[in-house]
């Protein structure tokens, strides 16, 4: 399967027109009659997905409305970077055939690590799932920054997350998927995510917002939303809607406000008893908040 050039990837936003224009997934996910709503809403396999195969994470992605889907590692759909070309290809048809649009996978892998050679392993491991979200029809691969360890100086970590970024973020276009960095661990704050942003200054790389109790800290949700928001990616991680104390309307407002797109990706968290009706229900939340968000702004 032949990979885009740098070059031409980049020539959009991010490389959205581009890609679009040679029927990548991007066009299902932007491009035509699906793009009227610029914000869709989707499903990360964490813990509610966890335990279904493909054919019925598809299943029920369709029975919910849940439009596309971040494929968590190490769960049952078994999308991993070892698997074969023969798999790699049904893989990509299941998506074809189905409405639910592939919006990538989500890695374990971390740039924070003091040991060279631990450093490069997950170099090379996400290399590894970038390569596979290509072949299977994804969108971009999720990492982490993920902590800061005491024995090295804070700054000096990272700066060695950016230059990881920059690097992963070049091979990622070259494949026509985004790399997408998710607020997460230690690094979590966001004035710290800002720090890293601005080491990792390549253009597809983008911030993936994890709806953290750290969002909330110093000044405030819209003061730490707003040092980050030009580097935002295309995926926002959210729990359940209605449960917790974190302000989803005024986040979905300043998305709204922000023009931002992508995709809301729920990350839930409970064990509900029936995770059909579940997904029904935060879909039915979700499109709530999503037309006072539209109002308000």
């Amino acid at each position: 399967m032949k990979r885009l050039p740098r070059r031409t990837f980049l020539k959009g936003s991010l490389g959205i027109p581009v890609v679009a224009a040679f029927g990548h997934p991007f066009a299902r996910a932007f491009g035509g009659e699906e793009s009227s709503r610029t914000i869709r809403l989707g499903l990360v396999t964490y813990l509610w997905g966890r335990d279904w195969d493909l054919p019925t994470l598809l299943a029920n992605c369709e029975k919910t409305g849940m439009e596309g889907v971040e494929l968590r590692t190490e769960h049952a759909h078994g999308v991993e970077p070892e698997i074969g070309p023969e798999k790699r290809a049904e893989v990509r048809k299941r998506f074809a055939d189905s409405p639910v649009v592939l919006v990538g996978l989500g890695s374990n892998e971390a740039f924070h690590y003091p040991e060279p050679e631990r450093l490069k392993l997950a170099i090379e491991r996400t290399k590894a799932f970038i390569r596979l979200s290509h072949d299977v029809g994804g969108l971009g691969v999720k990492v982490k920054p993920n902590d800061l360890p005491k024995q090295v100086p804070q700054e000096k970590t990272i700066e060695q997350i950016g230059r990881a970024l920059n690097e992963l973020a070049a091979f990622a276009a070259d494949y026509g998927q985004r790399l997408r960095l998710e607020v997460h661990g230690q690094c979590a704050p966001l004035p710290i995510m800002k720090k890293i942003m601005d080491v990792a200054t390549h253009p597809n790389v983008g911030l993936c917002w994890n709806s953290n109790p750290e969002d909330l800290q110093g000044q405030g949700l819209e003061y730490n939303f707003n040092l980050v928001k030009d580097r935002l990616g295309d995926t926002v991680h959210v729990r359940e809607l209605n449960l917790g104390d974190y302000p989803y309307q005024t986040l979905f407002n300043l998305l709204v406000a922000n023009n931002y797109k992508g995709w809301i990706l729920l990350e839930c968290r409970t064990n509900p008893p029936d995770r059909i009706a579940a997904l029904i229900e935060q879909r039915r939340v979700w499109e709530e908040m999503m037309e006072k968000a539209r109002k308000a702004a």
